[in-house]
């Protein structure tokens, strides 16, 4: 059998599998229309907005990397807006987007303070250092066993620690500055990290092992050689995942204690007196700068790890 009727085949089946949700769609919005109007138009809106993202997610290729993460977002931004002003809901209890877009762009030098004390001062420093002392630890552990068996289970037992029981004391013990908002993000860091690289080194296969060894190769000479390469997609893949709990680590620190500026002074500040839009306007601050270091992760990622499967599209 050639490969066309099959290809039309597929798109055929594709395109059918469409129409049925389209219709399907319709009908469940037009049965809602007689009793909601306003919900009726959030949900064709949100079909519309579903069709269009599934037909640039097939037909535009590599454009659909970044632009339905685009539209999507877009997409959640506007069905929020309609809903807010469909329900007429107070800005109390969830203000709309463009509220929380205009409170950012009155308040930019007061977010900006609060990104500084929070991100550059607090939650990158503890990143760096987490991140430096997990990989110098999961060295140590690769080369000793007595270490390996010794220092994980306690690793683990530390991990398991509440971080709102632990921030309390270690802004007793390191001040109400930035330093003790850096060793709450060294302590959630660390062992992400030391765990997915313990286990990265250990990934190599035993033949490459093998013929490393027949080579006369050192332990030094056949960890950078082989085990470090093969162990990199591990530890990136511990970065990432720490990269999100160094700001939340951050945040959830200066709740405990900070000067007059930071990300979760401004939270519990702003909550205290009903200012939502400004709490939302930190988080929105918060989530972009997350999201803006887990890319820049990604992107040293590939730069280093290009010889990985993962990294061929």
């Amino acid at each position: 059998m050639s490969d066309k009727p099959a290809h039309w085949t597929m798109e055929t089946f594709a395109t059918i599998q469409t129409m049925k949700f389209v219709a399907g769609a319709g009908v469940g919005v037009a049965a809602v229309a007689f009793a909601d109007p306003g919900l009726a138009g959030i949900l064709g809106f949100w079909v519309i907005a579903c069709i269009i993202n599934v037909w640039v997610v097939r037909f535009l290729g590599d454009f659909s990397h970044w632009l339905a993460p685009v539209l999507f977002g877009a997409t959640v931004l506007l069905v929020w807006e309609m809903v807010v002003a469909v329900y007429a809901i107070s800005p109390v209890i969830l203000p709309a987007p463009s509220a929380i877009a205009a409170k950012i762009a009155t308040s930019l030098p007061i977010l900006w303070t609060d990104f500084a004390q929070t991100v550059l001062k607090g939650a990158i420093p503890g990143f760096l250092i987490g991140a430096s002392a997990a990989f110098v630890t999961a060295i140590l552990i690769d080369r000793s066993p007595f270490l390996q068996r010794g220092l994980l289970p306690i690793g683990n037992f530390v991990a398991a620690l509440p971080i709102v029981g632990l921030a309390p004391i270690l802004v007793m013990w390191f001040g109400f500055d930035w330093q003790s908002k850096a060793a709450v993000v060294v302590v959630m860091v660390f062992f992400p990290i030391l765990v997915n690289l313990v286990a990265g080194l250990q990934a190599s296969e035993r033949m490459q092992a093998d013929l490393m060894a027949t080579w006369g190769a050192s332990y030094w000479q056949a960890l950078w050689k082989l085990r470090l390469p093969a162990a990199m997609p591990f530890f990136f893949n511990g970065l990432k995942i720490a990269s999100t709990l160094a700001l939340i680590g951050a945040i959830v620190a200066e709740f405990f204690g900070s000067p007059v500026y930071g990300m979760g002074f401004r939270i519990s500040t702003e909550v205290g007196r009903l200012g939502l839009d400004m709490v939302w306007a930190t988080i929105a601050v918060a989530a972009l700068a997350g999201s803006a270091l887990y890319g820049l992760i990604t992107l040293i990622e590939r730069g280093v790890t290009f010889w990985h499967p993962s990294q061929r599209h």
